[in-house]
């Protein structure tokens, strides 16, 4: 059984400022985000994104406590769907969901999947333009990244 892939909006973003959203679909086929993240994203997706909210509104409101609505949301999707995936880039977001048990990957780790799998030929040049836009990214960590894909 396929893993339901779920995704926060900052690697949507990310993604589509350096033209390379289409490696979601490359990757996993289906992408699933919230209702939440669909506004926070504020552009047409395309047709292989599915729009799920949560059921839990309880546990998305405490989220929000901590981190901002579209985190929230996606954690608790997440949450509910066993076995799943959540693709989220904040530092606390990450924690969080870490420590409720969830699979987590990132923007970095989406594009180092795509080297991995023959997708793409290299990493670096997109992080290259990924540096080139707002997207907070750690110097050491993507050195780190990169020295594991043999770049």
């Amino acid at each position: 059984m396929e893993r339901v892939v779920i995704s926060d909006t900052s690697c949507l973003i990310v993604l589509d400022n350096i033209g390379q959203l289409h490696l979601l679909q490359a990757l996993f086929g289906q992408i699933v985000i919230t209702p939440v993240v669909v506004e926070e994203y504020g552009k047409e997706l395309p047709g292989w994104f599915e729009v799920v909210a949560p059921k839990n509104i309880s546990l998305q409101k405490l989220l929000e406590e901590s981190v901002d609505a579209g985190e929230a949301e996606s954690i608790a999707l997440a949450v509910e769907t066993q076995g799943s995936i959540l693709i989220v880039d904040d530092l606390r977001a990450r924690k969080i969901a870490t420590s409720l048990g969830l699979t987590i990957t990132g923007t970095l780790g989406v594009i180092a999947r795509a080297k991995r799998q023959g997708i793409i030929p290299a990493a670096r040049p997109i992080f290259k333009q990924i540096q080139a836009t707002d997207f907070r990214l750690s110097k050491l960590f993507l050195e780190a990244v990169l020295e594991e894909l043999g770049e």
